[in-house]
This record gives C-alpha cells, sequence and structure tokens, in this order.
C-alpha cells in the first residue's frame, strides 16, 4: 500500500435546499479497494459524483494524486487520471459494446485511432466482453451491461476508480463475475466501491466507510467494523424487544443485534451486525489511514 494518499478530502459540504447531501465529510484513500456504505440518502453518490468532479462541493477541498480539482489545471489532470461508473449509466441502446466503449474513449481524448481501438479491445478483454463486443448493448444482459460501463471507466489505465452500486440488480452469477473484476481493478490503483451490499464490501474490501445522513460515521477495516459488534449479537427463541435490530433466521431461531441480556447465547458477529449498530446510532469512529 502506497505511504501517501490516493484521494485526501477534507471538510467537504454540498446542500441541495435545506438538505445537507454532504456534511463536513473527511477521510483517506489508498491503493486497494475501499467500500463506501451507507442506506439510501446517505449521500454516498453525492460524493462520488464530487470525487468525479461532476458537481462542485460547496465547501470543502480535495486532492487526487496531489491535483487539486479546484483549479482547471488540476481538474483537467483529475479527469485523465479518473475512471467513473455512474450508478445507471447512460447508454445508446443501438450502439454495439466496442462502439460504446470507442465513444468514451473520444470523449477521452484518445485521438490516434488504431491506438484507441487497441485500447477499447484490452478493457472489453479485460472485463471478460470480447465475444459479444459486436453485440448491440440492447441485446446484452443486465451483467453484461455493467461491465460495457465498466470497461468504459477503465480506459486510460486510471489511477482512482469510483464505482457507484455496480452490482445492483445482479443475480448472483452476475455478482460474482463482478467481484471478480473489481478485485482485478484493484491491484495497482484506489478503487471506490459504493454499496448497499455488505457481502462485498466483506469480500473485496481493505477499508470501509460507513455514511448516514451526509456524513461519515466509520472509517477502518472491515475487521474493525465487525468487531464493533463483538459480545453484541444472540440468538433467542423469540425476538429480544430490547434488541437494536432482530431477525427470524432459517433454522427459526431469531439473531438479535444491540445489548443482550446476561447469560445471553452469544453468536458470532458479521460486518452487517457492525454497520447495523453505526447506523442505529453508535458513537463515531474514523480511524487513523
Amino acid at each position: 500500500m502506497t505511504t501517501h494518499p490516493t484521494v485526501s478530502a477534507s471538510g467537504l459540504t454540498l446542500r441541495y435546499g435545506g438538505t445537507a447531501a454532504l456534511d463536513d465529510v473527511s477521510f483517506r484513500l489508498h491503493e486497494g479497494v475501499t467500500g463506501l456504505l451507507g442506506p439510501n440518502g446517505a449521500g454516498k453518490t453525492t460524493l462520488l459524483r464530487v470525487l468525479a468532479t461532476a458537481v462542485p462541493a460547496d465547501r470543502g477541498a480535495f486532492t487526487v494524486l496531489g491535483h487539486d480539482p479546484g483549479t482547471v489545471n488540476g481538474r483537467r489532470e483529475v479527469r485523465r487520471r479518473l475512471g467513473y461508473l455512474p450508478q445507471t449509466p447512460g447508454f445508446h441502446a443501438d450502439f454495439t459494446a466496442f462502439a460504446f466503449v470507442d465513444y468514451v474513449a473520444i470523449l477521452k481524448e484518445l485521438t490516434d485511432r488504431a491506438a484507441r481501438h487497441r485500447e477499447v479491445r484490452r478493457v472489453l478483454e479485460a472485463v471478460d466482453l470480447s465475444d459479444v463486443r459486436g453485440k448491440r448493448i440492447k441485446r446484452l444482459s443486465g451483467g453484461m451491461r455493467q461491465r460495457v460501463a465498466l470497461a468504459a471507466a477503465l480506459l486510460g489505465d486510471p489511477d482512482l476508480l469510483l464505482l457507484d452500486e455496480p452490482t445492483v440488480g445482479l443475480d448472483p452469477e452476475q455478482r460474482m463475475r463482478f467481484r471478480e473484476v473489481i478485485a482485478e481493478a484493484g491491484q495497482g490503483r484506489t478503487v471506490l466501491l459504493s454499496t448497499h451490499q455488505t457481502e462485498d464490501v466483506a469480500m473485496l474490501c481493505r477499508r470501509v466507510i460507513v455514511m448516514a445522513h451526509g456524513r461519515v460515521r466509520f472509517e477502518g477495516t472491515p475487521a474493525e467494523l465487525t468487531a464493533r459488534a463483538a459480545g453484541r449479537v444472540w440468538s433467542s427463541a423469540e425476538r429480544d424487544p430490547q434488541a437494536r435490530a432482530g431477525w427470524r433466521t432459517g433454522l427459526g431461531a431469531f439473531r438479535n443485534v444491540g445489548d443482550p441480556p446476561k447469560d445471553a447465547e452469544l453468536l458470532e458477529p458479521t460486518l452487517e451486525d457492525g454497520y447495523l449498530l453505526v447506523l442505529d446510532g453508535e458513537p463515531v469512529e474514523v480511524a487513523s489511514a
């Protein structure tokens, strides 16, 4: 892992009317995959749009690889070294996979036709779409479309990759394939993966950031987030009314999260248990990166 952070953000604040989409957000990103967890409305998509230089923050600042996006030259340098997969990629349905990625490559200033086409073929191969590169996007599965969008984000071998809910709506096989691609993409670059899926974070990420109501509630490793629930998860025949969260498992017993009663049958915590406790108002914990 690199000594210096790829991204350093301080005090990012952005309001839409009376709502604070980002509220004094500060963090650092290093090489590898970092998960960005949070419920709907937490500010995850807004944060990725700010980092992608799609919208400016009202206050605060961030740097990417030493460049300041608040300046014209800095913003240009950041965009040249950035790959961004938005939550809802905009496709022209009649484009083939190759034509779409080639179109994005032109927008990324890859002007030499032969070199550009080599790069398009490279990224399509990286996401295992070489065999369908001539198919129209409207005839591809949802998982394949997501991989087309990821291929476009990988153009130019970016140093920073921002992925907004890339596995949403995918079936289990598609998600597993996508995880393989994301894990590979995290080798030698920085990836920020926004997701609702705690299992994606547990399987892929070196670090995790939890957001709620526009603020960072936790920053640390997945193991540290899981440890927040140590001694706080227990089994019972009925849902414990004192539990902060509880549900009946497939075996019939209830899994409870919160403050267990004396002599409770404690269970091994998961990352999701720690995440639930953070969202439920546990004290904010931001680990140094």
